[in-house]
């Protein structure tokens, strides 16, 4: 019987796995000292401290920096240089109803998908907001308040989604920074949130999508003085924000 050839096998091929770049990583660090007050509403980015304080050159922190006023999250203003951007409460009702198209389609989505596993970590989600909305610290009742949002879009299974939540989070931030009064949250949790959940449960997107609408007019009323009957949580005028510090590079293996 005739040796057989042995068969040659084809290498696979494997794919570099992209790291992030330094515009990608300052990028991310410059939205999350937005979100955090660490670069407050209106404050300048100067060049020169800024990459000093992230430990970065001039040239890839200007590159980030255009990126973010394409995103609106920062402001350049020929003579004024670049700064963070304020949303006044002339431009609060826009913002929801940009989060609005967004996380009402992320709601039609997960109703017609009946997933029980995504109402289990939305209810988990809510549960962890009522719970800290009984303390007094209002940073940490905004950050579950858009946490469980986040969730909610995410859940839609759409990137793309999810990127633009990404900017609107930040951008509900920046409008409560800019808020004259300082940075307030609601202490008691809307019952739209509990009418959210139901109705996802259910399978109804469109009550989702009405309980949805009816919270973020809460919202907006809120946020434009419109109604000051609704108990707030206020930060103390004294707390300092997050400090801004270095970028910390991975080293490639």
């Amino acid at each position: 019987m005739a040796a057989q050839t042995p068969r040659v096998v084809s290498p696979v091929s494997m794919v570099r796995v992209a790291r992030p770049s330094t515009v990608d990583l300052i990028v991310t660090e410059l939205r999350n000292a937005i979100f955090t007050g660490a670069l407050p509403v209106g404050s300048p980015i100067g060049e020169v401290e800024m990459s000093s304080q992230l430990g970065v050159s001039r040239s890839p922190l200007r590159e980030s920096t255009q990126r973010l006023v394409q995103e609106g999250l920062l402001t350049a203003s020929p003579g004024r240089g670049m700064r963070v951007s304020v949303i006044g409460a002339e431009h609060v009702a826009d913002v929801y109803d940009a989060r609005l198209a967004i996380e009402g389609h992320a709601v039609r989505l997960i109703a017609a998908a009946g997933n029980a596993s995504v109402i289990n970590a939305l209810e988990a989600a809510y549960a962890e907001l009522v719970t800290v909305s009984e303390g007094t610290d209002a940073r940490t009742i905004g950050d579950a308040d858009l946490e469980f949002h986040r969730l909610l879009v995410d859940s839609a299974g759409s990137g793309r989604l999810s990127g633009y939540m990404t900017t609107l989070a930040i951008e509900t931030r920046i409008a409560s920074f800019s808020n004259p009064n300082g940075y307030t949250v609601r202490r008691s949790v809307s019952e739209t949130y509990r009418q959210l959940l139901d109705a996802l449960a259910a399978g109804d997107g469109a009550a989702a999508f009405g309980a949805l609408e009816r919270q973020f007019g809460e919202a907006v009323a809120r946020l434009t003085g419109q109604d000051d009957e609704v108990e707030t949580v206020e930060t103390p005028p004294d707390e300092e924000p997050p400090a801004l510090g270095p970028i910390e590079f991975t080293e490639e293996g």
